[in-house]
């Protein structure tokens, strides 16, 4: 490895955390809110990750693949979501959903999700 990106590892390491940590309680609050929000939809149930930025939705109760829950979310709402499928055979039956975006939009998509599903 070059001296630059040497140097630019020690100071990942031993500089100040502040930044990751501020990052990291973000991460939490958007995370916090996907979950919960996903949580009120009809057919829809979701684990918080540990460690991740992005939710494994499962959509099982929904009784529609992962392709067509993904299809449809884009076309009646224009929320994008991976297919569980595009991840092998056992991710059939789920969505990812990514929260590495801005809370704003992380709402917004909820609340869309949400009209286009329903609510418990």
């Amino acid at each position: 490895v070059n001296a630059a990106a040497q140097r630019a590892a020690v100071e990942a390491l031993e500089g100040s955390q502040d930044e990751a940590e501020k990052m990291r309680k973000e991460y939490k609050k958007r995370r916090d809110m996907l979950v919960e929000g996903l949580n009120q939809c009809k057919g829809l149930s979701c684990v918080k990750p540990k460690g991740a930025f992005y939710v494994f939705v499962n959509i099982k109760k929904l009784g529609m693949t992962s392709m067509e829950a993904a299809a449809m979310l884009i076309e009646k709402e224009q929320v994008v979501t991976t297919p569980g499928s595009a991840f092998g055979e056992a991710g059939e039956g789920y969505l990812r959903i990514s929260f590495a975006s801005r809370m704003e939009d992380i709402v917004e998509a909820v609340s869309r999700i949400q009209r286009c599903f329903g609510k418990k």
